[in-house]
């Protein structure tokens, strides 16, 4: 099998790796999946409704529109936003392949045809440039290593003109509560404990949050919080 193959799912927009990456089975968000995807689906704040205000309050997303999700998990938004808008296209990307099975098993159970899971790293995002109308991110600087490298990677896979949504908490034990108990999962059932992610999520000030798009030429950079969450809209030069 050759190392890369063509995504041939939903029309083609996005390369994929074949195959774990070597370091899948030191991560907790494949130890304990299901974890991590219950609170995604049961826990955390629902915040589709604000991502298609922030998006497309003036009208709806035009046929053929790419959409990308980083930091997927079990796809919760990528599944709720191709059903709201089946005229759109919607990648959901993750560097977990648990998190990719089950986006693609909920996809499927119900009925999403404009929808496509993969497997891939956020900080190496490989696909053409100015390749996606719009991208979306949940949670996803909490255990990044290379935030800055994963905001130049949203900026390169942008159109002109495209934009950017992103979600993130504000506190850092509501934050962490997903890594804590993954992490109590996995040491209550003996597993060895080399993952890679961190034991407490990392959380961004106000200054800091809106720092992190400093570095990327945007057309316009909008930051506002409401509650535990604070949030991003970006729009490419």
């Amino acid at each position: 099998m050759p190392p890369e193959a063509i995504v041939t799912n939903s029309d083609a927009i996005i390369r994929s790796t074949t195959g774990p990456s070597p370091d899948q089975a030191e991560s907790l968000f494949e130890h304990v999946a299901w974890l991590y995807a219950f609170c995604r689906e049961k826990v955390f704040r629902d915040d589709t409704d604000r991502i298609i205000a922030a998006l497309w309050s003036k009208r709806a997303p035009d046929a053929g529109e790419k959409v990308i999700e980083l930091g997927c998990g079990p796809g919760f938004y990528s599944r709720n936003l191709a059903q709201r808008f089946p005229q759109i296209l919607v990648t959901g990307v993750d560097r977990s392949e648990g998190q990719i099975s089950r986006a693609r098993r909920h996809a499927q159970d119900a009925a999403v045809a404009n929808c496509a899971f993969e497997q891939v790293n956020a900080l190496q995002l490989p696909c053409e440039d100015a390749n996606f109308d719009v991208l979306i991110a949940s949670r996803l600087f909490t255990i990044l290593y290379d935030p800055n490298r994963a905001v130049a990677e949203m900026y390169r896979v942008l159109k002109r003109d495209g934009r950017c949504f992103i979600a993130e908490p504000r506190y850092a034990i509501w934050a962490s509560i997903p890594l804590f108990a993954m992490w109590l999962l996995a040491l209550t059932t003996h597993a060895r404990n080399g993952y890679r992610e961190p034991h407490k999520a990392t959380v961004y000030s106000e200054r800091s949050f809106a720092n992190l798009f400093a570095r990327q030429p945007w057309k316009s950079v909008s930051t506002w919080h409401d509650g535990r969450y604070q949030y991003a809209l970006c729009q490419k030069a």
